[in-house]
């Protein structure tokens, strides 16, 4: 299936008016408990995925994950999938094939599904008892991943990570590599041969892949580093803490563009949108989506929302944003009709 054609990028000049106008849709799965017990945090998805093509959505809620057509609202439209024997931490889309899914939880195991047929391919127990997965990085090519693992130290609030690269071929690990320090978010660069690794030092650490030698370490934030992005045109890296403050980072020269000072509380997630001209940010507090246009660090719109919202994500080939928090379920500003 051919990649479908890219939007006219959109200057700042006309950039706000256009978005602005956008409806705001909701995908409510009024069935799930996430819609029966709206106070608990836990019920609400944490996490978001973009197929490949954009075709697709998924979220997860407590054990299940629920895949949404992002034309159809509805939600006898979207597909749910279950099988996690603990709370879903991470959903992500192989980037090379549309309709592919991994997920991992707190059961310690990461799954396969083919959305298509409605069922898991294939699984890679990473962790034991005490021990979950809680994040997903593909490498672009597709055929491998990394998926972090995290225990509490015995007697200690703090916990220790592992990053553990996972061959599709093989459903095998591939290695272990322990980390120093807590790693909460990583990312890979857009050619593969690089890790960004977010740490709870305030650092991202750069390392090779696969070897995960150490490259070089950003250092621009005065608390932990809870998420790292790279611009589709990789030119910028950016990088958001719990210090209220997400960074963007020229890859020229690895020197802080500027500040994103906008937000409010901790910067969870970060998204540029397909063009690489445009970034958002989602946060533990305040009530509005900042996005900034990238290359001068303006404000160019501000979408008002009823709650604060952790998790962000941009539309891989048009101008449509993805977000999370409100109670009522996922919410996309721009582009999709629903119905």
């Amino acid at each position: 299936m051919p990649a479908p054609r890219a939007r006219t990028p959109l200057p700042p000049g006309t950039f706000p008016s256009a978005f602005s106008k956008q409806k705001d849709i909701i995908y409510s799965d009024h069935s799930s408990s996430s819609s029966r017990s709206l106070s608990s945090s836990r019920t609400l998805s944490h996490t978001l995925s973009w197929s490949p093509l954009g075709n697709l959505i998924a979220t997860a809620s407590e054990r299940t994950i629920r895949v949404w057509n992002p034309e159809r609202n509805a939600s006898k439209n979207s597909t749910e999938l279950r099988g996690h024997g603990g709370y879903v931490d991470c959903v992500a889309f192989n980037p090379r094939k549309e309709a592919e899914l991994a997920s991992c939880g707190g059961d310690g195991v990461v799954r396969l599904w083919d959305v298509r047929a409605k069922k898991a391919t294939g699984e890679v127990r990473v962790g034991g008892a005490g021990q979950g997965a809680y994040r997903i990085a593909w490498r672009p090519d597709g055929k491998e991943m990394v998926v972090g693992r995290t225990e509490r130290k015995k007697g200690s609030r703090e916990r220790e990570d592992t990053l553990i690269p996972i061959s599709l071929s093989t459903l095998s690990q591939l290695e272990q590599f322990p980390q120093s320090l807590e790693a909460p978010s990583f990312t890979f660069s857009n050619s593969g041969h690089e890790l960004f690794i977010a740490t709870n030092a305030g650092t991202v650490d750069i390392v090779d892949y696969p070897s995960f030698d150490h490259l070089y370490t950003l250092r621009g934030h005065a608390a932990a580093c809870h998420c790292v992005a790279m611009s589709p045109t990789g030119a910028y890296v950016a990088t958001g803490a719990s210090d209220s403050l997400a960074m963007i980072w020229d890859t020229k020269d690895w020197i802080p563009k500027y500040p994103l000072t906008t937000l409010a509380g901790t910067v969870r997630s970060l998204s540029f949108t397909f063009d690489g001209s445009y970034v958002v940010g989602g946060s533990d507090e305040g009530n509005g989506l900042h996005i900034k246009h990238v290359e001068s660090g303006d404000d160019v719109c501000t979408i008002s929302i009823n709650t604060p919202s952790p998790c962000v994500a941009w539309h891989p080939n048009r101008y449509a944003l993805a977000y999370t928090g409100d109670p009522s379920g996922l919410r996309i500003i721009g582009g999709m009709t629903g119905s």
